[in-house]
């Protein structure tokens, strides 16, 4: 009740959510009333809720995003070419790889920004050709990888 009373500034705003009287809104801040009816229970919980979950996205988003990066899992046809005259034929591979915070950025922008689901898999692919088959751009130089045929994909913060 004290968080409603908080994010809806008073206690009667909070009242006019849940439906029931001021009076017993301030009850229940006092400590006055303890245990709310299964109904009374019930609003509380969506309205809670209905509040709380946008700010829990936001704070696992910003955090992903600015230093925890994000983990892709996916199962999709993989090619690359490498340096002029060697190619890899593609083929289907299980890959689970962090990818650092930028593509973490880059994917919730692009997603806000209405980006179509190719686009956002090519961030995706961009981000595994560089941390998987380049080891953070340490190895393989120039090597393009082609990420087709995506059977899933799970991206997990």
């Amino acid at each position: 009740m004290k968080y409603l009373v908080k994010q809806l500034k008073g206690t009667k705003a909070a009242a006019q959510a849940l439906g029931i009287s001021q009076r017993t809104v301030e009850r229940y801040v006092k400590g006055q009333l303890k245990r709310p009816r299964q109904d009374l229970r019930g609003r509380i919980e969506r309205e809670v809720k209905k509040r709380w979950q946008p700010q829990v996205r936001a704070k696992a988003k910003k955090k992903a995003a600015s230093t925890d990066g994000l983990v892709v899992s996916t199962r999709a046809r993989f090619g690359f070419t490498a340096a002029p005259g060697t190619t890899d034929d593609a083929r289907i591979r299980d890959i689970t790889q962090a990818l650092p915070p930028e593509y973490a950025d880059q994917l919730f922008t692009a997603r806000e920004q209405g980006a179509t689901e190719q686009q956002l898999q090519q961030i995706a692919a961009d981000g595994l050709a560089r941390m998987y088959f380049r080891n953070n751009n340490t190895r393989a130089h120039g090597l393009d990888v082609e990420f087709t045929d995506v059977e899933h994909i799970q991206i997990e913060l």
